[in-house]
């Protein structure tokens, strides 16, 4: 669906404006699938697109009254696009794409053996950091939280998280050595 027109699209864009919450919806209503497909087609992932595509829709309606838009469907695309960006940059997206296209490609026996293995050996590499840096590197790889989320739970400067992050890969690298293969998956 559509906004008809350019006058409806301006109409409801003055409603917004000043807090008519039946434009909103009316808006939320036309442009959500097309919202949602844009950042699935990058994410793959549905509930993270749902949020993705929220945070873009309460953003907007809260600076309702700061914006100056000639297309509402193309300004909101280009939101959700950013915050899509914004997701993958946040490390959110990179596990759960490498992890899924790594499982699509070991369908056989055999190959699944060898990714077995290697999650094995990166949850002893885990087990073997001292607690600090292991509860760290979890909740970065294992949770999805952001450096920024880390510190605020743990109380500790995202300097801090980013350091033992790095250590905790630095020694993964180190540890995995001639399995240089598969490295491009956790960096």
């Amino acid at each position: 669906m559509t906004i008809k027109s350019h006058q409806n699209e301006t109409e409801l864009l003055n409603k917004i404006a000043a807090g008519d919450h039946h434009a909103f919806n009316e808006i939320h209503e036309l442009l959500f699938a097309d919202l949602f497909r844009s950042a699935y087609n990058v994410i793959r992932d549905r509930d993270a697109c749902m949020d993705v595509v929220q945070e873009v829709l309460v953003w907007f309606w809260e600076h309702r009254e700061h914006h100056r838009i000639t297309s509402l469907k193309g300004y909101l695309l280009m939101a959700v696009k950013y915050q899509v960006s914004n997701y993958i940059r946040r490390g959110k997206v990179r596990e759960n794409y490498r992890l899924a296209h790594i499982e699509q490609e070991f369908v056989l026996s055999e190959e699944s053996l060898e990714l077995q293995e290697l999650k094995s050996m990166i949850e002893k590499f885990t087990n073997d950091l001292p607690e600090k840096c292991k509860e760290i590197f979890q909740m970065s790889r294992e949770q999805h939280l952001s450096n920024k989320e880390i510190a605020v739970k743990l109380n500790i400067s995202e300097k801090t998280v980013s350091v033992q992050i790095s250590r905790a890969l630095q020694k993964l690298r180190k540890d995995l050595g001639k399995m240089n293969f598969w490295m491009y998956f956790f960096m």
